[in-house]
């Protein structure tokens, strides 16, 4: 008789992260992983306390995976911010429940919007947009934070709606978000320079 396969820790993470990526996160539950992984619901009780012990390895998985997907950047776009932003829209696009997971399920309970903005999950996109608009820390934390609060109302909206995906628009609007913030940043510059030379 074949030995029969151990159910380990990761399938069960990979198991809880698909089932959220195809159903929706509220159907992780320890049934729906043991029939994803075709054995009994005591492998995922073994290994994790609670379900939600589950989820919670799942929304990191989800996490790691919404990151690579955003910064596999091809070159489409002219700015590599831009291809970003795109990418953060067109993941909402594509990939709705998994959003909705990650940004709409309350794992974010207790953090503030500036420890979010400046959390690990958006450390690897730092060094772009600094190399891009070569600035220094603090303006790339003022330009990446007006950035990304637009592009999340964008993905939120059509993450959460039928609304129809319009990229021509949502060029315009990260471009202009991008240029408007980068003219207020030089403006504060000049100002500050005008200052010290009087």
């Amino acid at each position: 008789m074949p030995a029969i396969a151990k159910v380990t820790k990761e399938m069960i993470i990979d198991a809880a992260f698909e089932i959220a990526r195809e159903m929706g996160a509220e159907n992780i539950t320890a049934r729906t992983v043991s029939q994803k992984l075709g054995c009994s619901t005591q492998p995922v009780l073994y290994h994790f306390k609670t379900i939600e012990d589950v989820r919670i390895a799942a929304h990191k998985k989800a996490g790691e995976f919404h990151i690579d997907y955003v910064t596999n950047l091809s070159g489409k776009y002219e700015r590599p911010m831009l291809e970003v932003g795109m990418r953060y829209i067109q993941f909402a696009v594509e990939e709705k429940n998994l959003f909705r997971f990650l940004y709409h399920s309350n794992y974010y309970t207790g953090v503030s919007l500036s420890d979010w903005l400046t959390g690990k999950i958006f450390d690897s996109l730092f060094p772009i947009l600094r190399r891009q608009a070569n600035v220094d820390e603090q303006q790339a934390y003022s330009i990446f934070s007006q950035i990304v609060l637009v592009t999340h109302g964008i993905a939120s909206l059509l993450a959460n709606n039928a609304m129809v995906y319009d990229e021509a628009y949502c060029i315009r609007t990260l471009s202009n978000a991008y240029f408007g913030i980068m003219y207020l940043i030089k403006e504060k510059l000049d100002i500050a320079s005008d200052l010290n030379g009087r």
